[in-house]
């Protein structure tokens, strides 16, 4: 058996630049993982694909996105095809934190570890990039600015030392629904590299941007209050990751963001869960 953490990612800044004829969206974003974790365990049997998600409301079957991790894995190598997974899961699910897309990258991963790695870096960003937009990127493994549909990838050498607090209501939010009531007009932009200079915080908190916040925000106005309520705790900058609803403040010091955790989480009372993370 073996263990993985399987990190959450959040999305400092997010354009959405076009519809594309297969339906995604190319987008360009930079993307950062995070210290909260999600606890994967590996442990191989004689045959088939077990997943177990303990005090979660995850499928364990085909429907999850780990078990069709496995499933591509085991198809596309000659591997003996036998393994249990269990997930043991700290990341909220749905809220724009890329945990399912996380737990996929973990998978293949692992799976590859367990075999004597047939597969490179790039055999599993393909495999990945067939289960979710965000899985490459977990397989990546550095700061990036991604483009495409989230599958390519220009790492980021530099970059500013960052705390967050992360604010996620109780309340999921559906990706597709917030693509499909997105402005379309935004959607004509050509598609290239903004040119962001990330060398200070000052430069980092400028760059704070999501398209998708024009839809969500709208729906749930709760997110913009929270991202005050951050603000006010003395966050440098505020902004909901990927398609919400989890908003999160950033912070250059561990002590201040300690301090700002413990407010929201007393103020919450079961309307959000409030998390810390720094930058991995």
């Amino acid at each position: 058996m073996i263990r993985r953490l399987s990190p959450a990612k959040v999305n400092l800044h997010l354009r959405v630049m076009r519809k594309r004829e297969d339906g995604y969206h190319d987008i360009l974003t930079l993307m950062q993982r995070i210290s909260l974790y999600d606890e994967m365990l590996f442990s191989p049997i004689e045959h088939g694909i077990t997943v177990t998600c303990p005090d979660s409301t995850l499928p364990e079957n085909e429907e999850n996105i780990v078990y069709r991790a496995a499933k591509t894995f085991f198809s596309h190598t000659s591997c003996p095809r036998g393994i249990h997974i269990t997930i043991r899961k700290s990341i909220p699910v749905a809220a724009g934190l890329g945990g399912g897309s996380s737990n996929a990258a973990t998978t293949l991963m692992a799976l590859n570890e367990m075999q004597d790695l047939p597969c490179t870096t790039d055999d599993l960003m393909k495999m990945g990039s067939t289960l979710g937009a965000d899985v490459p990127f977990f397989i990546f493994g550095k700061t990036a600015w991604a483009t495409g549909i989230g599958d390519h990838f220009q790492s980021v050498e530099k970059i500013p030392s960052l705390w967050f607090v992360l604010v996620t209501p109780s309340f999921e939010v559906s990706t597709k629904m917030v693509y499909d009531k997105l402005n379309f007009r935004l959607t004509k932009r050509a598609l290239k590299y903004k040119n962001l200079r990330l060398y200070t915080v000052e430069d980092l908190v400028k760059a704070l941007y999501n398209d998708l916040e024009k839809v969500t925000l709208n729906l749930y106005p709760i997110l913009q209050q929270l991202k005050e309520l951050l603000l006010k705790q003395g966050a440098h900058g505020a902004l909901m990751s990927g398609s919400g609803p989890t908003v999160f403040g950033i912070f250059t010091q561990e002590k201040k963001a300690s301090k700002a955790e413990a407010v929201l989480r007393e103020m919450g009372t079961g309307a959000w869960s409030v998390f810390r993370a720094h930058q991995i």
